[in-house]
């Protein structure tokens, strides 16, 4: 139910959180990723259309979804913050987010949530360590050793977070961010925020490409993007 006081689910298990899915012509797969998550936990769900040229809009709202419509495109980090934003001012506690394409499992958003409670942290990311490319493996081992991060999965969006941790990604400082990933984690650690892991199954993308990664070109802008934000960072690759 949503009103003035906040939000809350109707099984009660998870009063104040809300899941957070920011999506780009995802029509293929919202709906159904949305339904999931009502249907298995009865969470809400905001789903952020960001600037979408097909029926993403219309499927997520099929789905159960509130939906937040973009007039212009703001990129994955952008429109995750919109939602962050909106769950700020609807008195949430908590948020998960996750992604649009049906590659996080709504049943490990409980996982998430249920680490969370127990304490210990601001943070909890649904981590597949396992995942991706011998390359992506490389790039993790550079942006761990540069950034003095221990995170094992730096890439995952799949993410459970506190008021607090939730307070700062929707304030100012992190509006210029240019990814959710990396760029988060520094300033979440650079706040002093306790980021823990949980294991998880994340899989591979059920249609489409990644608006991230969709190309040779698109990777390349995202590692060089990527060092320069952690090397911006005070403190960052020096030992």
């Amino acid at each position: 139910m949503w009103g003035g006081s906040g939000v809350s689910n109707s099984r009660g298990r998870y009063d104040g959180t809300l899941v957070v899915i920011p999506a780009c012509n995802e029509a293929a797969t919202v709906r159904a990723v949305v339904h999931g998550i009502r249907e298995g936990l009865g969470l809400p769900v905001v789903v952020v259309d960001d600037a979408s040229t097909d029926a993403t809009s219309r499927e997520a709202a099929l789905g159960g979804a509130i939906v937040l419509h973009l007039a212009n495109r703001l990129g994955a980090w952008g429109a995750m913050q919109a939602g962050m934003r909106y769950a700020v001012k609807k008195r949430c506690r908590t948020v998960v987010t996750c992604d649009a394409d049906g590659q996080h499992q709504p049943a490990d958003i409980a996982v998430l949530l249920d680490t969370l409670a127990a304490g210990g942290n601001d943070v909890v990311i649904g981590s597949c360590p396992q995942r991706g490319s011998a390359l992506r493996h490389v790039a993790w081992c550079l942006f761990r050793c540069l950034g003095r991060m221990s995170i094992s999965d730096l890439t995952s969006g799949f993410r459970a977070y506190n008021h607090a941790s939730l307070r700062l990604l929707a304030s100012p400082a992190a509006t210029l961010l240019d990814y959710q990933d990396v760029g988060v984690l520094l300033l979440l650690r650079d706040a002093r925020m306790r980021i823990g892991e949980v294991d998880v199954c994340i899989g591979p993308r059920v249609s489409g490409k990644s608006r991230i990664f969709n190309s040779w070109f698109a990777v390349g802008r995202y590692m060089f993007q990527t060092l320069l934000t952690i090397l911006s960072k005070p403190g960052c690759g020096k030992h």
